[in-house]
């Protein structure tokens, strides 16, 4: 996309931080018609992504070939723009607009590179390949995700200098002025063959968990209110600038539900509310839940206005298209009708102008993720980790128990013992015998979660595990059980159990959730309510994230800045070989009335 190619016209009056842009004159075959009695009409249609994390090619680093699932589902921004050429072939390339809602730049060692390895903030460092890939395709906004926090601000900056469009954050605000940090919002003109421009408004909101999930990279800077309430200040603003349509961009699911309890006053999967509580919205890109939706309508409680809904599944595996139909209405364009579908993007190839774009970069990548840092004594795998005590989340376990031990060497707490949680955050992750390599170790550990040390006592680590079986869906003594229906009660994600080194416990799964953790033990001996520990536990859990219990309000007696992915890397690679017989051990269990399930 040419460095020119829209021209930001002028600052909003309002705020000074909205962004203004401008389409050219309609292409060929524009979306109008003369209806019966001369109204006129224009169509036009907004195409969306969301969750990238980092995808761009239909590849796997941490597997080392191509990305595949159970449902033979794509990923990646190289298939997506074939699929976004497609439907501006068919519509006209100026009857369409193309935005994301956000979790750009983590996820995939792709991006994990250029923030850290070879990083876009050095001194004529290279430009980041997911703003590469979207500046090529010719996206013309997207908000800000959650996970854009997770490599610092200076990153975040550099990433948005390096965009040719906006990043929006109408709820992302200075901590200190209250004023936005981000432009809260974009316009755009659609030239309609009418002689009258359509005004379209993108209003960008993202979530207000990252004061919590990136406390150490935001606290004191910003600050992030509710998505409700800054979608109320801004719409009635977008349509007094004279918005013909309003879309908000949000990264920010549709449930309702909050994976952070009352820790925030502000609600995390908040998109539907914005929808049924604020007027003047007519559709809105979900982001954040990773889940599908191709088309979902909200009543707005005020207008009793029907407000579409929809969100692309992660990765790019889908492409979400906004249908809007207009008609010119009392000197104005008033929105007659808009739906909402999703594009597979399995059905198509990828375009070669993004794939030879970062073919470069991919390779750098690929060589990277294959070093080989140390050997392994016995494969190790994590297909069972959910309902098993497995070796390879043990490894996890002892590589952060090992270095919290070593961090409180000489300290008043030295002589403390040391537990240790991890989760299971994939269950393909493999580390093979023989050659161990980054990739395999970094799919281990895929979030860049950073590792702290808090002080926990007997009866909180208790009710710390209470809080984590809440996992298991309830099973009857006597009844059959199936792996695959066994976890994720409620919709618990893998990420959110937490199995504890350590001590041993059970958890009875025939029992009501609240009163599974049994026969507690802590060096064989049942587990002292006063005994003190210290608790080597991830940024993301000791910020608040899962809502487990304790442990954000607990002392804090060390913390370290770099991945404990970063760390599992330095560790294999200091002691040259892994031997599971060394920290393997099995710690828990699940039970029916005291008999093993498995």
């Amino acid at each position: 996309m040419p460095l020119n190619r829209r021209k930001f016209l002028e600052k909003s009056a309002v705020t000074g931080a909205g962004v203004a842009l401008a389409g050219a004159v309609s292409a060929p075959g524009a979306q109008a018609a003369e209806a019966k009695g001369g109204a006129k009409r224009y169509a036009f249609t907004v195409l969306g992504t969301t969750d990238l994390h980092g995808n761009v090619f239909n590849w796997d680093y941490f597997t080392d070939k191509e990305f595949d699932d159970k449902d033979h589902n794509d990923v990646g921004l190289a298939k997506v723009s074939t699929l976004v050429n497609r439907v501006r072939t068919e519509k006209g390339r100026r009857n369409t607009l193309l935005i994301d809602a956000g979790d750009t730049i983590q996820g995939t060692q792709l991006s994990y590179y250029y923030a850290k390895v070879d990083p876009i903030t050095a001194v004529g460092g290279p430009v980041h390949p997911m703003a590469q890939a979207m500046n090529a395709m010719g996206y013309d906004a997207a908000a800000l995700g959650n996970h854009e926090f997770n490599y610092g601000i200076p990153v975040l900056r550099k990433f948005e200098q390096q965009c040719r469009f906006p990043l929006l954050g109408a709820n992302a605000l200075d901590a200190k002025t209250l004023r936005p940090a981000f432009a809260p919002y974009s316009m755009h003109r659609l030239r309609t063959p009418h002689g009258r421009d359509v005004k379209v408004a993108v209003l960008g909101l993202t979530n207000p968990g990252i004061a919590i999930w990136d406390k150490a990279n935001v606290q004191g800077k910003m600050t992030f209110p509710g998505l409700e309430e800054q979608a109320a200040k801004w719409v009635p603003k977008l349509r007094s600038m004279g918005a013909d349509v309003v879309i908000v961009s949000a990264h920010s699911g549709s449930s309702g539900t909050s994976s952070y309890g009352d820790q925030l006053p502000y609600i995390e999967n908040a998109a539907g509310l914005v929808a049924e509580q604020v007027p003047g919205i007519d559709a809105i890109l979900v982001g954040h839940a990773h889940t599908e939706i191709p088309e979902y309508f909200v009543t707005n409680k005020k207008t009793g206005k029907k407000v579409v809904l929809s969100e692309p599944l992660k990765w790019g595996q889908r492409l979400t298209l906004f249908d809007f139909e207009l008609v010119w209405e009392k000197g104005c364009w008033k929105v007659e009708r808009v739906g909402a579908k999703v594009l597979n993007s399995n059905t198509v190839e990828e375009d070669p102008q993004i794939t030879k774009l970062l073919g470069d970069e991919h390779e750098k990548v690929v060589a990277y993720v294959n070093q080989v840092i140390g050997t392994n004594a016995a494969e190790m795998t994590s297909v069972e980790a959910p309902y098993k005590d497995v070796p390879i989340i043990d490894l996890i376990n002892h590589i952060q128990a090992d270095t919290v031990k070593q961090a409180l060497a000489g300290t008043e707490h030295a002589a403390l013992p040391v537990l240790s949680q991890a989760a299971c955050f994939s269950r393909s992750a493999r580390i093979p015998a023989g050659q161990v390599t980054i990739r395999d170790v970094a799919g281990l550990y895929v979030f860049e979660n950073t590792l702290e040390a808090r002080l926990m006592t007997g009866a909180q680590m208790k009710a710390y595990l209470e809080y984590s079986a809440n996992y298991f869906v309830q099973t009857a003594p006597g009844a059959a059980v199936d792996p695959a229906k066994l976890t994720n009660a409620n919709g618990t994600p893998d990420y959110n159990y937490d199995v504890v080194s350590g001590l041993s416990y059970e958890i009875d799964i025939a029992k009501p959730a609240g009163s599974r953790v049994t026969n507690v033990r802590f060096e064989g001996q049942p587990l002292a309510d006063d005994a003190q520990f210290v608790f080597a536990v991830n940024n993301y859990r000791a910020n608040g994230g899962g809502n487990f219990p304790h442990v954000a309000a607990a002392r804090l007696l060390w913390s370290n800045s770099d991945e404990i992915r970063n760390t599992m890397i330095a560790w294999v690679k200091a002691k040259g070989s892994i031997d599971p017989a060394a920290f393997a051990a099995v710690d828990w269990k699940l039970t029916r009335e005291g008999t093993p399930v498995f």
